[in-house]
């Protein structure tokens, strides 16, 4: 080796050394990532036939979709445009297929009622996304209820204050496993049925919804920028009625199989 080649050598490792020394001053020298005081659980939804799993990030509801319902609610059916509100993400009830889940009768009501609803879950977002192309972010669809404090929800509303005390609160947003629409398809059409004790309460065809999913999606994309992990509940046939404890609901969506939820008493 030639002295310019030691020589080389000697100034190479030197500022290798240097920069190392350097980099590892900045990093004693740069704020400490903020520590969080507590963990706090996200929302879930079990991908059926899977060991994945979806991640809620938020949970729209679609108000008054059937005309049915609307007229029961008071409503005029036309086609105005659908609105919107949403319910916690940790308000998610998970119920297993062949299980009975229960489902804890809320507090500071009297008048509980069902709501069962197909619910479509997005794996893609957007803005101002056509109809056309609104389809394509939905990655699968789940039976939901979207359980409801109607007497709250009416005292509020008769008051002209927001009502989500009638619809935002613990376990409101019960729901069945998410089926791919690889696997399944875009439901369109096809029985959506509740029973409560045998009885049937509520049964209509997903054809009849005023407004249709992928109208719900290019709609709701115009007022929020949709992303992963949202998951819409598209609203509910006429017939929505109370339940007590004891009570037992069984809903079914051809394609989606059904499930099934016991109300029982709190801290029971």
């Amino acid at each position: 080796m030639t002295d310019l080649d030691r020589r080389t050598l000697i100034i190479a490792g030197t500022a290798l050394g240097a920069g190392t020394l350097a980099a590892a001053e900045a990093a004693r020298a740069a704020p400490a990532a903020p520590a969080a005081l507590f963990e706090v659980a996200g929302a879930t939804i079990p991908v059926l036939g899977s060991d994945k799993v979806f991640p809620v990030r938020r949970i729209y509801c679609v108000g008054r979709n059937y005309a049915a319902h609307a007229r029961e609610m008071g409503s005029d059916p036309t086609r105005e445009p659908p609105f919107f509100f949403q319910k916690p993400t940790d308000a998610i009830q998970n119920v297993t297929p062949g299980q009975v889940a229960d489902h804890p009768y809320p507090p500071m009501t009297k008048n509980y009622h069902y709501e069962l609803e197909l619910v479509a879950a997005l794996d893609k977002g957007g803005k101002d996304v056509p109809v056309e192309k609104a389809l394509d972010l939905v990655f699968g669809y789940a039976i939901g209820l979207d359980m409801t404090r109607r007497d709250l929800q009416r005292m509020m509303g008769d008051q002209k204050k927001p009502w989500e005390i009638g619809k935002s609160f613990d376990h409101a947003a019960v729901i069945g496993p998410l089926h791919p629409a690889a696997q399944v398809g875009h439901l369109k059409e096809g029985l959506i049925q509740l029973t409560v004790n045998g009885e049937v309460k509520q049964k209509a065809d997903l054809n009849m919804m005023m407004w249709s999913v992928a109208e719900q999606i290019a709609n709701l994309s115009t007022f929020y920028e949709l992303m992963p992990g949202d998951i819409i509940y598209s609203g509910t046939p006429e017939n929505v009625g109370p339940v007590k404890p004891g009570d037992l609901m069984v809903g079914v969506i051809d394609k989606l199989g059904e499930i099934k939820v016991k109300v029982v008493q709190a801290g029971a």
